[in-house]
């Protein structure tokens, strides 16, 4: 008799759920085996998908990404009055203070795309790992409010109210990086350069809060570049619509909102591409890099074969090794993490 199981990622993570294997847990589970196909296609999971599906079946989806198991977070807190305007905050254990990273979610900065449910998983596993997470929601372009200031007003708010809470829940803001995925990641190359905003500008924040670094996946630096190709990927002239004009329109805008006008940022940035990805190809990261390093930033291109646009935000996936190591070492931390002293004991 034929297996009926369909070779698609979104499946194998379905078959590992049924294995009451916990990816992102430390801990051992017992599993409970219906037959070696499986307990086959779990362990192929956790190996990176290797199973040799047809080429259009091997990547994940954003819905694969929503489906991934993810425990709650520890606190959802609002930074301003909107319902879009909160963040998901995840603390390790440990009695800290905890290094922290902010991480911002994609979605072609629309709300239909993508939510806080899509970084879930990966803000889940940074805190496995030992950091604290912020894990950003925020006004899209077609929310009441959002694009050009909302959206940026938001992120840089959310980024700033992590003063307001860090005595509370232990966190050290001397150790804080951000990272984010597609158009998060190009609002958290933004977040690190904000404080190359002129006085003048509708999205200036004096003293904003430092970064250590920033972590861009398959995330546009140049949104003049992507303009065109963008649309093809979205749907819609979404740069266009994010900052309310063209760039010949509104030239300010862009050079208030684009990171590589904003050059140089003054911290080390680290942008991750998958090989596959079609969204944001590596050649998009590869020219915000070059500009970057002529500009004297610190920065380093990681091109991740059997990946496409959507494996950066699933732990179990071959780029999550690539994203650990860049926060760890963003933040300085051993390979192991943040020292036992800060890890013995649940922060209450």
């Amino acid at each position: 008799m034929e297996s009926s199981f369909v070779c698609t990622p979104r499946s194998m993570v379905t078959m590992l759920y049924s294995l009451n294997v916990n990816p992102h847990s430390g801990k051992p589970h017992m599993v409970r085996c219906r037959g070696w196909t499986t307990l086959l296609v779990g362990i192929i999971l956790l190996l990176g998908y290797g199973w040799d599906c047809p080429a259009q079946r091997r990547f994940l989806t954003p819905a694969d990404v929503n489906a991934l198991p993810s425990k709650p977070p520890d606190h959802r807190l609002f930074y301003g009055r909107g319902s879009l305007q909160f963040g998901d905050l995840r603390l390790p254990e440990g009695s800290g203070p905890y290094p922290v990273a902010i991480v911002i979610h994609g979605g072609c900065w629309l709300s239909r795309f993508a939510d806080v449910r899509n970084t879930a998983a990966l803000a889940d596993a940074l805190r496995d790992a030992g950091i604290a997470t912020w894990n950003i929601e925020y006004r899209r372009l077609d929310d009441p409010g959002g694009g050009w200031p909302g959206t940026f007003q938001d992120v840089a708010r959310a980024t700033d109210y992590l003063r307001s809470i860090a005595e509370k829940y232990h966190l050290d803001l001397h150790r804080v990086v951000v990272i984010g995925h597609s158009s998060g990641g190009h609002l958290a190359l933004w977040v690190a350069a904000r404080h190359r905003l002129p006085r003048t500008s509708a999205v200036y924040t004096p003293r904003p809060l430092p970064v250590r670094g920033v972590i861009a996946l398959g995330g546009p630096g140049d949104l003049k570049r992507f303009m065109r190709h963008a649309r093809s990927v979205c749907g819609d002239r979404v740069v266009t619509k994010l900052l309310g004009g063209t760039p010949d329109e509104v030239p300010d805008r862009y050079r208030q909102a684009s990171p590589i006008e904003l050059l140089p940022l003054g911290v080390p940035q680290i942008l991750i591409t998958g090989k596959y990805d079609r969204a944001v190809p590596p050649e998009y990261g590869q020219a915000y890099a070059e500009a970057a390093r002529k500009s004297g930033d610190t920065v380093r291109h990681i091109i991740v074969d059997r990946a496409a646009h959507h494996e950066y935000n699933a732990p179990q996936a071959v780029t999550w090794p690539a994203i650990k190591s860049a926060v760890f070492s963003l933040l300085q931390l051993g390979d192991s993490g943040p020292s036992n002293e800060h890890r013995r004991g649940r922060s209450q």
